[in-house]
Formats: structure tokens, sequence, C-alpha cells
């Protein structure tokens, strides 16, 4: 706590703003949205790279948040003070820093992956700015953010040479999907029947069932990927070069299409489903499906229909 009241110390409103706003591209849904659009649009191989990075991640800091069960350090020392703009986004339990999974497994994967210098620079920098902004915000422990990182990196690392490989040899990447899925099989079998404290299911009831709709996302999300790799592996084979305006219709329309697939989703499934286990689990699934295997089938149209129009 002494790292936190010392940055309390110099906190002042510019500095507020500023690394509330940094905080936000530290969030879990930006590492979808990057990994989905790289996929589209630039590599394939570096889009399930980034998304199995950050999904992974996801997983384990999810698993690591219910073993140890740590609240905020507001909740640990009630004297201590946040800064309060980030506190809508620091909901769950506090170790480790889910923030900082995401964007050191995100930006840290991009500088790994990608050979321009500019974009490694900013990608390094993002990796420092980003978990230090959830000590300045006052949102989570030195210890939080250290074990976050270096689980990111390791994860990134390791990543980064199984895909490379992947590059010529695409048929390694089923046995590593179907892992994530047995291991997050044992994350809902751990969270949905272990015994926790009491206070889990009183108090902080709602961090329990954000964690179990997170492990039921997350397989869903998983399964998904596994199946638009399949699908594009055998049948489609698309393309992610294009011209600006097809690749801004792949992108933008890739989006809607989501946006539009999940909501109207969401009514008939939990009218039959529980939200929060299986019709989560469902929606994902078909929403990631669409994304990477159905979208996808497009591409070779928009493109001939583009040419046509010159």
């Amino acid at each position: 706590m002494s790292v936190l009241y010392a940055l309390e110390e110099i906190r002042n409103p510019v500095l507020d703003l500023i690394f509330s706003i940094i905080t936000h591209l530290g969030e879990e849904t930006l590492f979808m949205a990057v990994g989905l659009t790289v996929y589209w649009c630039v590599d394939k191989i570096e889009g399930y790279y980034l998304l199995a990075v950050g999904g992974l991640g996801a997983l384990i800091n999810n698993f690591l948040k219910m073993i140890f069960l740590i609240p905020r350090p507001w909740v640990i020392d009630p004297e201590f003070t946040i800064v309060e703009s980030a506190r809508a986004q620091a909901a769950g339990y506090s170790f480790p820093s889910g923030h900082t999974q995401s964007s050191v497994g995100l930006y840290g994967g991009i500088a790994l992956w990608q050979k321009n210098k500019a974009v490694k620079a900013v990608c390094i920098i993002l990796c420092v700015l980003i978990p230090f902004s959830r000590l300045y915000l006052g949102v989570h422990t030195p210890m939080d953010v250290g074990v976050s990182y270096i689980i990111a990196i390791i994860l990134a690392v390791a990543g980064y040479f199984v895909f490379k490989k992947a590059e010529n040899k695409t048929a390694i990447l089923i046995p590593l999907l179907i892992g994530v899925v047995i291991f997050n099989i044992v994350y809902i079998c751990f969270v949905c029947l272990n015994r926790f404290p009491e206070s889990v299911y009183t108090e902080n009831i709602a961090e329990y069932t954000g964690a179990v709709k997170n492990g039921f996302t997350l397989l869903g999300a998983v399964l998904g990927m596994t199946v638009s790799f399949y699908i594009d592996d055998r049948f489609i084979h698309f393309e992610t070069k294009a011209s600006l305006p097809i690749q801004i219709i792949k992108t933008i329309g890739g989006f809607a299409l989501l946006l539009i697939a999940k909501e109207l989703l969401k009514f008939p499934i939990n009218a039959v489903l529980d939200a929060d286990t299986w019709g989560s689990f469902l929606r994902y699934f078909i929403t990631v499906a669409i994304a990477g295997g159905i979208w996808p089938m497009s591409f070779r149209f928009l493109s001939k229909g583009f040419r046509k129009k010159q």
C-alpha cells in the first residue's frame, strides 16, 4: 500500500484525466476488437495469436481471482482513496489485474509480431503506461499488476513461437485450441463446484456470478474460434489483403454484423437458457463463429464487386 499512498500524493486533475483515458486502452474487449481486425485485414495467424493470448490470459486471470479472492485496495484499507472515475471499471476481485493482463498480452504480442519500429515503440510504451495507470488510479496493488505482467509476457512470448510455426503448419493449432477448451472446462468446474467462503455467495455475489459468466463466455468464444479455424482451413481460405475501401467495409461491416447478431440472439437464447451460463456460452459461440467463419465468406465477393464497379 505504500506505493499506492505515494501515488495518491501526486494526483491532480490533469493526471487523473490522462490516466483515466489511458486505462481504457487495456479493457478486455479491446483485444477481441483488435484481434478480429488483424484477422480480417492483416494476417490470419497473427489474429489467432492475439485472440488466443488474450483469451487464455483472461481465463488464467479469472482463475487466479477466484482462487485468492483478494479484495480491492480501498476495501483492504478504508482510509485509501481512488480516482472515482475508475471505480466503475474496477469491479470484482483485485488480484491479478485484468487490464494489465489484456493490455500487455495485446500490445506486447503486437510488438513481438510486427517488424515496424514505430508500431513496436508505441506498443511498448502502452505496455508500461496502462499497467502504471492501474496503480495511479488506485484500483490495483503492485502485486496485482506485477503478477499479471509476468503472466502476459510469458503467454505472449510462448504464443509467438507456437503461432510463428503455425504459419507453415496450421494443423498444430488444433491441439492448442483443444487444450484451451479443456482448461476452460476445468475453470468452469472449479467455480461452479468448489465451495467458497460464505462471503462469496453473499456480499460478493456479483463477483461470483461474473466469474461464472466469464467462464461460459470464454468457453463459447474459444469453441467459436476453433470452429472458425476449421471452416477457413478446410473450405474458405480467405485473403486478408484487399484495397483500402474493402478493408474498411470488412471491418465496419464485420463489427456491425457481430453487434446485431449478439443483440438479436440475446432474447431467444436467454428465454430458453440461463443468461449467465449456457445462454452466454451459446451467444458467444455463435457470434465468434460468425466473425471468424461466416463473415469471411463474403470477402471474395466484396472484392469482386468493388473491381466491377471500378
